[in-house]
């Protein structure tokens, strides 16, 4: 854990323009301590995690990817000894996935893609051993982490990689039964197709994900008007309005849940970006703007100038020099 918090906060410094020495300056840390820990000869004490967080500016998520000495050992022992997990090794691994996931949401994905990778080795290499009652929880993290890794591989498009992911991921969502895992991992591939510009894809894995046993009523009302996006690009309009119209009806739905864990961005908002796409398929350029512009100001700050916004702010530029 520490050499893979070594590497990320060397390459969100570097992104951010920042020396080892400016970074020191910038700290009040002595350069040579510094130099030991991005090079991952010496453990960072949390004050320094923190205080590089602050200067990137990635609002704890950076601090909360390093374990504390407690996790740190428990996760070192469910390595040697993963047949004898624990709730606390689950849990800490967990909770360095979220810290993860939070950096995604501010950073470049190739900057935190190596160390990602680092971690899901170690969460990979821990489930192959593990048993007893707390495997499923540990299986829930790895497809997780693994879905994770892939999204962030078809950003960068690492297509072939991604695609080996994201299929590992609902496999290992299925071993256990958890549908909005697999329905993620699943939307995921609808956004590669997308990137890839095969409108095919667009449309089958979307309604794959909207149609997987257990996916939550958000997931299904973005992955339906996305797979609707897919359906109006190549020509399918009757079909189209129909997966709008089926989308439509599970607003209430997945407005009186809260998001699933696995999504937790998908609010009534974010939504709204979907229903955005869904329009500007269907030639409804007014309606396309009117949701991409309320779903992208209705995004919590943090996710406001997101990478992945990239693609909805594409799309209302096209719907708005279409009006």
């Amino acid at each position: 854990m520490r050499d893979d918090f070594a590497d990320l906060a060397r390459r969100l410094l570097h992104d951010n323009g920042y020396s080892i020495k400016a970074a020191a300056r910038a700290t009040h840390y002595d350069p040579a301590y510094l130099s030991r820990v991005l090079g991952g000869k010496q453990r960072p004490s949390r004050k320094l995690a923190e205080e590089l967080d602050e200067l990137l500016t990635t609002g704890g998520a950076l601090a909360d990817t390093l374990l504390d000495p407690d996790g740190d050992s428990r996760v070192s022992r469910g390595l040697a000894n993963p047949s004898r997990l624990d709730a606390g090794t689950v849990q800490a691994l967990a909770g360095v996935l979220a810290a993860y996931r939070r950096l995604d949401d501010a950073m470049r994905p190739e900057s935190i893609t190596p160390a990602t990778l680092v971690q899901i080795r170690v969460v990979t290499r821990t489930l192959k051993g593990a048993r007893g009652p707390y495997r499923d929880r540990l299986t829930a993290v790895a497809s997780e982490f693994v879905q994770f890794g892939g999204w962030l591989l078809a950003q960068d498009r690492q297509d072939a990689r991604a695609i080996r992911f994201l299929t590992t991921a609902v496999e290992l969502a299925d071993e256990i039964g958890d549908g909005t895992l697999a329905a993620q991992a699943l939307n995921f591939r609808g956004y590669l197709a997308r990137q890839q510009g095969r409108p095919e894809g667009v449309a089958r894995w979307y309604a794959a994900a909207a149609h997987t046993p257990g996916a939550h009523p958000a997931q299904r009302l973005g992955d339906m008007l996305q797979a609707a996006a897919g359906m109006a690009e190549l020509g399918e309009r009757d079909d189209a309005l129909r997966m709008v119209e089926n989308g439509e009806r599970l607003t209430d739905a997945a407005a009186a849940l809260p998001p699933p864990a696995t999504a937790y961005w998908l609010t009534p908002e974010f939504n709204r970006l979907n229903m955005g796409l869904a329009h500007l398929g269907l030639g409804r350029h007014a309606d396309a703007v009117d949701h991409i512009t309320a779903g992208l100001a209705g995004l919590p700050p943090e996710l406001r100038d997101a990478p992945w916004t990239g693609e909805h702010r594409e799309a209302l530029r096209r719907a708005l020099a279409a009006c």
